[in-house]
């Protein structure tokens, strides 16, 4: 049997199709839909829940950021039980930036980079024991992310 190149980019393209088919299905159940949609910080903490200020919860980002379309950030919790760590940009269109889960028994870790519109607070809330917990941090950006 004698496949032509394109047979073989058909195939091949279905097979990736096929295989991103279980994270596709994961990401829409981990996923906070209503907190994505939402258009202002107001929205997202409506959707989450009321978070309460910690500091057990570390949140990196740097005080100035040249470029608004890459700012790097990074958030530790040494919250037992932490499941989940969110990280939302208060000025942004949509203000949910990322959302991570975090396995049971795994340092509560992560480390991104997202686009902030102007400069604004940057908030890290961390689920933990059926609680919500948040700690921000303002960054100043001299060039917008988000079309500016």
């Amino acid at each position: 049997m004698k496949t032509s190149r394109r047979g073989f980019m058909k195939l091949a393209g279905a097979a990736v199709a096929v295989g991103m088919l279980p994270l596709k299905v994961l990401a829409d159940f981990v996923r906070p839909k209503e907190a994505m949609a939402a258009t202002d910080l107001a929205g997202v903490f409506a959707s989450l829940g009321n978070a309460q200020d910690s500091d057990q919860i570390m949140l990196e980002t740097p005080d100035i950021a040249e470029n608004g379309a890459v700012v790097p950030v990074s958030v530790t919790s040494v919250i037992p039980g932490t499941s989940k760590i969110y990280v939302v940009v208060e000025k942004n269109p949509n203000p949910m930036a990322a959302a991570f889960m975090i396995p049971e028994g795994t340092d509560a870790f992560v480390q991104t980079r997202v686009k902030v519109a102007q400069t604004c607070p940057i908030y890290a809330v961390v689920e933990a024991g059926g609680k919500l917990y948040k700690a921000s941090r303002e960054t100043k950006v001299t060039l917008g992310g988000c079309g500016g």
